[in-house]
């Protein structure tokens, strides 16, 4: 018996997905636990709507990230950081002192915790930073640590 998952489904599938199931199994446990339908035409076609819209609103986001990840690419963040005699910083430069950089100069917030330092920056120079979008999408971020 074909049904249409609602919800995921460990060792099953995901959400809307078109899954080949025992009919008890589908009877007795699927449907009435609210876990899928039966995939009737009707159904089917709510399914292929819904995939749709899904498909549009990944798309959206997918422009949305392009457009942020072209911005960011856009010239180096200065990130200001006191310093010592020696050349090196109190401290070290941090992901929440880099979203900060981004939000002032850039003009996007992004969380913190998207954001992970390659190195550990402890000195004057250019680092590397990776920010996570989410949905496999990723970027390289380059920051300019400067004397305050």
């Amino acid at each position: 018996m074909q049904v249409i998952l609602i919800q995921d489904v460990n060792n099953l599938g995901g959400i809307n997905e078109l899954v080949t199931v025992k009919n008890g199994y589908a009877r007795n446990f699927l449907i009435p636990s609210k876990f899928a339908v039966e995939a009737s035409p009707t159904n089917l076609k709510l399914r292929d709507e819904k995939l749709k819209v899904q498909a549009k609103k990944e798309a959206k986001l997918l422009a949305a990230i392009n457009e942020v990840v072209a911005k960011l690419k856009d010239g180096n963040l200065k990130i200001g950081a006191k310093v010592g005699t020696s050349g090196k910083i109190f401290g070290s430069v941090t992901s929440v002192q880099i979203s900060r950089a981004i939000r002032e100069q850039k003009g996007y917030e992004i969380d913190r915790r998207r954001i992970h330092i390659v190195d550990d920056v402890k000195e004057l120079g250019t680092f590397k930073a990776t920010i996570d979008f989410g949905n496999g999408s990723n970027t390289e971020l380059e920051f300019d640590v400067i004397a305050e």
